[in-house]
């Protein structure tokens, strides 16, 4: 008899082990990020201020701060920088450090058209953020929620045969709109496409996950959820150069992403669903 109880209680004990909670939110460590003293900008000559820095810490924000890349930043004349380089670039930026509605979404991208900046996001918390250029006015990005596609470490430009794209990540394949490296010229200038750095584009060609296909026409599971939110006034000085005047003017709250994010949900966590049980069979 005390045979078949001592049985009875290993099978519960192994059967109870066997069996996966439900809807448990496995939380994504916050990152220890190092916090400047403040964060405030002032205008400074891009000569005379690159003339007496070299930091490259200091000019990678710098880059940040003006939505550009070097070849572009030495072109122009005046630009912003903050007062205190000694942070993380996560404190430059607009984005928030956490988005609790966001708990059960394992990856997600947001890329800002006011701040043109783009963000992802794991289980909730910010991992990775930088600028970018999006689309000018004639070839607006297209807003709302996408999923990333295929990716090609180098492809051709479909509106020009002469342009090389590196770790381009497609979110819209019948548009041909995507990700990828290309010069930042410190405001929209592409032809709808996400403009990257390349340390960038690089890293979300990685982190990205593919589409997977169950034939030429048809999607099995869809990639990495991807929101492009907000526009941009054209005609108006570059929205950065208000950071001067004050330095919170282009924060993005959790209340906002909350909203762009809240229309979209139960369809992110479906094909969410989708892709950990396409993962779970491989």
């Amino acid at each position: 008899m005390k045979k078949y109880i001592i049985v009875v209680i290993i099978g519960l004990v192994f059967w109870s082990c066997k069996q996966e909670p439900k809807n448990v939110v496995v939380k994504k460590t916050a990152p220890e990020r190092r916090q400047p003293k403040t964060v405030a900008y002032q205008w400074q000559k891009t000569k005379e201020w690159l003339a007496t820095t070299s930091d490259s810490s200091a000019i990678k924000i710098a880059l940040i701060a003006n939505r550009t890349d070097v070849a572009n930043f030495v072109k122009m004349d005046s630009v912003i920088i903050p007062t205190d380089l000694t942070g993380d670039i996560e404190f430059y930026l607009p984005f928030p450090f956490k988005v609790k509605a966001l708990e059960e979404v394992n990856k997600i991208i947001f890329f800002s058209y006011p701040s043109q900046t783009f963000a992802t996001y794991e289980k909730g918390e910010l991992t990775h953020t930088g600028p970018t250029n999006m689309g000018r006015k004639a070839d607006k990005t297209p807003t709302g929620l996408f999923f990333t596609n295929w990716k090609a470490e180098e492809t051709t430009s479909t509106f020009n045969d002469e342009w090389d794209l590196k770790w381009n990540f497609n979110i819209a394949n019948k548009l041909g709109v995507g990700w990828h490296q290309y010069e930042l010229p410190g405001y929209p200038a592409s032809h709808s496409c996400l403009r990257l750095q390349e340390k960038d584009a690089r890293y979300l060609y990685e982190w990205a996950d593919q589409w997977v296909l169950l034939d030429d026409n048809t999607i099995s599971i869809k990639g990495t959820p991807v929101i492009v939110f907000g526009s941009y006034d054209f005609d108006a000085p570059k929205p950065w150069s208000q950071l001067v005047a004050n330095p919170k003017a282009l924060a993005i709250s959790e209340k906002e992403i909350t909203k762009q994010a809240t229309p979209f949900l139960k369809t992110i966590l479906t094909e969410q669903q989708k892709r950990v049980k396409y993962q779970g069979k491989k």
